[in-house]
């Protein structure tokens, strides 16, 4: 009995264009199932976990009652999800939230300008210095939370159960252990 008969097949039972595919798959398999090469994200590699402080800015957020949305878990010492770049990072804690007055600039008789409380009355806009607390990997190309890296100007969306807006970024700082 030959090795290959006339039809290409070996020992005139098996293919060699089958085998060779099965051989294929199964080395794939092997491949990722045994050697699935390195885990985590790329962001991971060579990085240490820091305290990190995010202050945002949130400008023009049209509520009724600011003090209403404080006390109903948007407060000092509460938690809030962000996300971060359309990428949901989970729960962060609020260090502090501070209520900013409106202002606006006026020109003085003298070629001055002087900021002064906004006469205009607007009560259904608010603005407001916000500080976020969490723990950040920080990497050479900055800090890290989550898969996103934190940068001054871009914006975060801040979500509880009954709110949802943007704030932008306006301070990192990073505090050592």
């Amino acid at each position: 009995m030959p090795i290959l008969d006339s039809q290409g097949r070996l020992f005139g039972k098996i293919n060699l264009l089958d085998l060779g595919a099965a051989l294929v798959i199964l080395l794939v398999i092997i491949g990722i199932f045994i050697f699935p090469g390195t885990s985590g994200s790329v962001a991971q590699v060579g990085t240490k976990t820091l305290p990190i402080e995010v202050d945002l800015v949130v400008r023009g957020l049209n509520i009724r009652d600011p003090e209403q949305l404080f006390q109903q878990g948007f407060s000092k010492g509460g938690k809030t999800n962000v996300i971060i770049r359309n990428q949901p990072y989970g729960q962060i804690g609020i260090k502090s939230i501070q209520q900013l007055e409106r202002t606006i600039t006026v020109p003085q008789p003298d070629g001055s300008v002087k900021e002064l409380i906004d006469p205009r009355v607007n009560n259904f806009s608010t603005d407001f210095l916000l500080t976020l607390e969490g723990k950040a990997q920080v990497t050479d190309n900055g800090p890290v939370l989550g898969n996103s890296k934190v940068k001054i100007g871009m914006p975060f969306e801040l979500e509880g159960f009954n709110y949802n807006f943007n704030a932008s970024v306006i301070d990192i700082r990073l505090k050592d252990k």
